[in-house]
């Protein structure tokens, strides 16, 4: 039995009462319904909350602004659920503190698993202080040209100066850096930095991908480390192709 408690923010009737039913049946007892933004805030407000799913258009507002507002009652996963699916909504998104970005029409038992698989990687046990993890050692420093990644510290330096980085965006760079050349599909790279095997959602890879390029390329739009590889994914290379 699941005790984390789901806030459901949707004005269909019909999709927030269905994701009920399926998380219930799922075994989260604690599942509550809002159809506005005033109705999120009140059941916040009363009940908390560990995850949100978010629409993005409500009849009050917007879930963007909204998703600001939730932030201040602590850190809940956030995942917008919406219609919206370009790629500058996708940005938008992650942009105001979106956990996962889904677009409609979802199928529901995909959401559950992204909801069971962030609760795996959040319920982890903790290891004891001092000790390491050898996955990541004191000297693990990736160094390509312009731009070097400290695992260790968790620092992005860019010709010289530090970038600030969000943390997914990290551990797709870092997931890179350690396999110099290889190819990776989407669905690889989100089973390697989100936790789910074959339930990747597109959109979230490639704007985590242009996240990066962003912050490492001279032109992100002609990228000379974090390519592209037609048909099968992306590789980064550590001699960029001048």
């Amino acid at each position: 039995m699941n005790n984390q408690k789901i806030l459901i923010v949707d004005d269909e009737t019909s999709i927030a009462k269905m994701l009920e039913f399926i998380l219930r049946k799922e075994g989260f007892t604690q599942v509550y319904l809002a159809y506005s933004c005033q109705e999120a805030m009140d059941q916040i407000s009363r009940h908390g909350a560990d995850i949100i799913l978010l629409d993005i258009m409500l009849p009050d507002g917007s879930g963007l602004e909204l998703c600001s507002k939730l932030r201040q009652f602590g850190q809940p996963h956030i995942f917008f659920l919406t219609a919206k699916a370009s790629d500058l909504d996708v940005l938008t998104g992650f942009a105001v503190g979106g956990d996962d970005y889904i677009t409609k029409p979802f199928n529901p038992l995909e959401i559950v698993a992204r909801i069971k698989a962030r609760l795996r990687r959040i319920q982890q046990p903790a290891k004891p202080a001092g000790q390491t993890s050898p996955a990541v050692k004191s000297n693990d420093v990736y160094q390509y040209g312009r731009f070097q990644l400290d695992a260790a510290a968790g620092e992005l330096t860019v010709d010289g100066q530090q970038v600030a980085v969000p943390a997914q965006v990290f551990q797709l760079l870092l997931h890179f850096c350690k396999y110099p050349g290889i190819v990776f599909s989407k669905a690889q790279l989100y089973e390697a930095v989100w936790g789910m095997d074959g339930l990747g959602d597109d959109n979230t890879v490639m704007v985590h991908i242009r996240r990066i390029r962003e912050r490492i390329e001279l032109d992100p739009s002609n990228p000379a480390h974090l390519l592209t590889v037609r048909g099968l994914g992306y590789k980064l290379v550590k001699e960029p192709n001048l």
